[in-house]
């Protein structure tokens, strides 16, 4: 005996309203279902919550910056229809009582700056097909973060994070390796689209192979082609080599090891002739969880006139806390530092110091000390601590440069995902 569908029954008891029977079988899936429905339908949603509080004392200023802020960002992916997904999410950041602190558009000039502004804004939205084999091509608005966000990163640190506009695809075909391409056309800053400095309008081609198949570390050769639209005269390619991993030297210790080499020389519509180099060097021991590490980067000088930089990195993991290099002297910079870390109690526990030096005639800037202990309440919550204070060496009489003034800065947040 042939079963009837559910539309033939349907019709058959209700003759007189076949038309609306069969619209109603079909909307609920009798016939066949919207593939796009089903997959907003079937998606899954995530919700993630920061609120910190940040205290800035800087030379130079009346007032203390003191920045109570709740970022909020809410998102969504759809379920996957023919190899395709979508994902958005936005991200509101808002003033925990007033704003006694310079947002870079809020015109609290008194004080210095956290760079939280309280605005409303798209951060991700994408398309992602996954149908070639060990591919992965993503298409619209996207975080990006390539081996240790020297280079590209999402700037996480700040409650409005780093997103970019363009295209990127993501092969696993070989054994061990992964090969990261891709072109990119604006950055979304840290600064908000509220701001002229919100984005950043370019033309990148990036290509990053990280090989894993080592018995002690990964390397990864990468380059990065960054043709600026607004400032064609800081356009730069850079090609560079990185090898970072850890040995065992007993049942309780290991060597720690990071070694990496960049050039960087003018691009596309620069008018300027550079030649620049960068490097990173660090050794250490991990002891039964404890980490001890000593390292050196150097972004080079370009004979005084330039120096290496990176407009894409999340500038905060790097040449400390205080956020007194976000942008490369000139004379280059030479950042020497040591580093202790590890657990007790469940804390993450972590010190640092830093001396920094110009990479043009060893000139000292500066140096910082700082702490930090994080904890993980459980899967859903965190909460940290952090201090920082750089202590000038009156390099120059400038004092529009941020590595020439004293500046203490203290954190706490609470943090949850969902």
């Amino acid at each position: 005996m042939t079963a009837r569908s559910p539309i033939t029954t349907a019709v058959r008891s209700h003759p007189g309203k076949a038309p609306l029977v069969v619209a109603v079988a079909a909307f609920s899936g009798g016939i066949c279902a919207d593939p796009i429905t089903d997959a907003i339908a079937n998606g899954t949603s995530s919700l993630d919550t920061r609120y910190r509080y940040e205290n800035v004392g800087e030379d130079g200023f009346a007032d203390d910056a003191r920045a109570s802020t709740l970022r909020v960002r809410l998102g969504y992916e759809t379920a996957e229809v023919a190899n395709l997904k979508g994902y958005m999410d936005v991200e509101h950041v808002t003033s925990v009582g007033p704003e006694n602190y310079n947002s870079t558009i809020n015109g609290r000039d008194s004080r210095p700056v956290v760079a939280d502004p309280t605005e409303t804004e798209l951060n991700q939205a994408y398309l992602a097909y996954s149908g070639l084999a060990n591919t992965r091509l993503t298409v619209g608005r996207q975080r990006l973060k390539l081996d240790n966000d020297r280079f590209i990163g999402n700037v996480g640190w700040r409650q409005n994070e780093q997103t970019f506009d363009g295209s990127t695809l993501v092969n696993t075909s070989l054994p061990d390796t992964t090969i990261t391409a891709g072109y990119l056309y604006n950055a979304n800053r840290i600064f908000s689209d509220a701001s002229p400095k919100g984005d950043l309008a370019m033309d990148t081609g990036i290509l990053n192979a990280r090989y894993e198949g080592l018995d002690y570390g990964s390397v990864s050769a990468y380059s990065y082609l960054i043709a600026l639209d607004d400032n064609p005269d800081d356009s730069t390619q850079t090609f560079g080599l990185r090898y970072t991993g850890d040995a065992p030297l007993s049942d309780t210790v290991n060597a720690l090891y990071t070694l990496e080499y960049a050039h960087q020389s003018d691009y596309d519509d620069n008018t300027r002739s550079l030649d620049q180099s960068y490097y990173s060097l660090e050794a250490g021991v991990d002891v039964s969880g404890v980490r001890f590490k000593i390292g050196q980067e150097m972004l080079g000088s370009d004979d005084g006139n330039s120096a290496f930089a990176t407009p894409l990195a999340t500038l905060h993991a790097f040449n400390g806390f205080t956020d007194r290099f976000l942008a490369t002297p000139d004379s280059g910079l030479v950042d020497s530092y040591t580093s202790l870390s590890g657990t007790l109690g469940g804390v993450h526990l972590m010190a640092i110091y830093h001396q920094f030096d110009s990479d043009e005639s060893s000139d000292d800037y500066g140096s910082e000390a700082a702490l930090q202990a994080t904890y993980s309440i459980n899967g859903t919550y965190s909460v940290g601590a952090k201090y920082a204070a750089y202590d000038a060496d009156g390099f120059s009489q400038d004092t529009d440069k941020a590595f020439n003034r004293d500046a203490d800065k203290g954190w706490v947040w609470i943090q949850a995902s969902f």
